[in-house]
């Protein structure tokens, strides 16, 4: 029960933040905004581009309401040899950032922009993989 309980916190460990320019975007104009999703060390997770059918990519999701939101970027992983696998896999460690661009109208409503962001991932060890997980984080920006 205990190897359960620590191998499921373990899948869990990750968390998912980010943040929209410096926290302010004006009218008419579009600001950089980045998703982070940070990896403890002893576990990894699938790139966007793991180079391997079995293994399931890193995905992110954005979405907001009256502004467009392009992007994201997925960043190139590191290529890993593991015991469970004959080929490399390519895969996130550490900090990994997905930029991405909001695009605020001269017209919008409101004081606030909210980029919804879901990201889907697969947290392994050199061993083991753990079934995918979704994150769900808002990021929001005062609008100028």
């Amino acid at each position: 029960m205990t190897i359960l309980t620590v191998g499921a916190a373990m899948a869990s460990a990750q968390t998912v933040s980010g943040s929209i320019g410096n926290g302010s975007v004006a009218r008419g104009s579009s600001a950089r905004g980045s998703v982070v999703l940070s990896i403890p060390g002893g576990l990894h997770v699938n790139s966007s581009r793991p180079a391997s059918e079995y293994a399931i990519p890193t995905t992110v999701r954005l979405s907001g309401s009256g502004i467009k939101v392009s992007g994201p970027t997925f960043p190139r992983g590191v290529n890993r040899k593991f015991q469970f696998s004959e080929n490399v896999i390519n895969v996130y460690e550490g900090t990994v950032r997905f930029p991405f661009t909001v695009n605020v109208p001269a017209g919008f409503k409101g004081d606030t922009v909210r980029v919804r962001a879901v990201v889907k991932y697969q947290a392994c060890t050199d061993e083991v993989c753990y079934p995918p997980r979704s994150k769900e984080v808002t990021l929001t920006a005062r609008v100028r």
